[in-house]
């Protein structure tokens, strides 16, 4: 083996820290069933919590974007600056405020899905929005975003802060995907978060193993799925009636690990996936405390 294949390999052995959170907008909930009785002070907790996971490439799921809730600031541009990740996209999966007494007040007038990035923030002419992030140590080649439609139906859920169990309506979701120059060559990293109805977030899953298989491998996907197990990587390896060819390697869940409710983890809504890795490629997996959501962050380190 000559010295420059030498160098090659051990570039792609370089582990990169990858982590997802719903940080449910940076609430914090310190005993796992009440919210916190002071506000959120303009993304502080936020901050801080993504501070501490070092990561390399992170996807957040339950941001604000101009919120009253949380401080009017752009959570996406605040955990960007905290986490020192200056590659970053922030999706919108609907405009709409945040009101205590009637929920969700939608915007008519903005699209359901709109994305922005660093030369947006600060802006203080858009509206409020709610979404997801992708951010990246690793400079970005290309980025894509993509619209997840609602379930035409809701259902009874356990709502974090309130009591007994609370009937809600689905949400349009959103899902990031960027080609980042990672240190071993191009790879791709994708984030999502899934509706919480059972069916149809398969349904979104399989629309986004889809909507990505023209990317670069290897394939790298982060976030709140809502669904448990191995549920998410069954899906992923199910028969194709595309003609794009499935991965030779097949999907490999990197963490097996519960993340919810942040308390006490009994369940994993929260996953990493990836084609196009060997299989002792992640180490470290991890569920760390960070005093904000009622999720817990999965972190992991892969070599790519």
């Amino acid at each position: 083996m000559n010295q420059r294949n030498r160098r090659h390999q051990g570039a792609r052995r370089r582990p990169v820290r990858f982590a997802t959170f719903n940080v449910l907008h940076g609430r914090p909930l310190p005993n796992g069933t009440h919210f916190s009785p002071a506000p959120n002070p303009a993304g502080d907790p936020l901050a801080r919590a993504v501070q501490s996971l070092g990561a390399d490439v992170l996807a957040l799921q339950e941001l604000d974007r101009l919120q009253a809730r949380s401080g009017g600031v752009d959570q996406a541009s605040v955990a960007a600056e905290a986490a020192g990740l200056k590659h970053w996209r922030y999706a919108s999966a609907f405009h709409a405020r945040s009101t205590p007494q009637r929920g969700w007040v939608l915007d008519p007038a903005e699209p359901g899905l709109r994305v922005y990035g660093p030369r947006d923030a600060g802006s203080a002419t858009d509206v409020p929005s709610h979404g997801i992030a992708l951010l990246s140590r690793f400079p970005v080649r290309v980025w894509r975003a993509r619209r997840l439609a609602p379930a035409p139906l809701g259902m009874p859920l356990r709502m974090a802060g309130r009591p007994g169990l609370t009937m809600v309506r689905d949400q349009p979701r959103a899902a990031l995907a960027a080609v980042l120059e990672g240190p071993g060559g191009p790879f791709t990293a994708v984030a999502v978060h899934l509706s919480f109805v059972p069916g149809w977030n398969i349904r979104q899953l399989l629309a986004v193993r889809g909507w990505i298989a023209d990317l670069p491998s290897p394939h790298v996907l982060l976030g709140d799925f809502n669904l448990v197990g191995v549920l998410p990587r069954a899906v992923l390896d199910a028969p194709r009636k595309a003609r794009t060819a499935p991965s030779p390697r097949g999907w490999r869940d990197l963490a097996r690990i519960p993340t919810y409710p942040a308390h006490r983890p009994i369940v994993q809504f929260d996953h990493v996936l990836a084609t196009g890795v060997g299989v002792s490629a992640a180490s470290g997996a991890r569920t760390p405390v960070t005093g904000i959501s009622d999720h817990r962050p999965l972190v992991l380190e892969l070599s790519l």
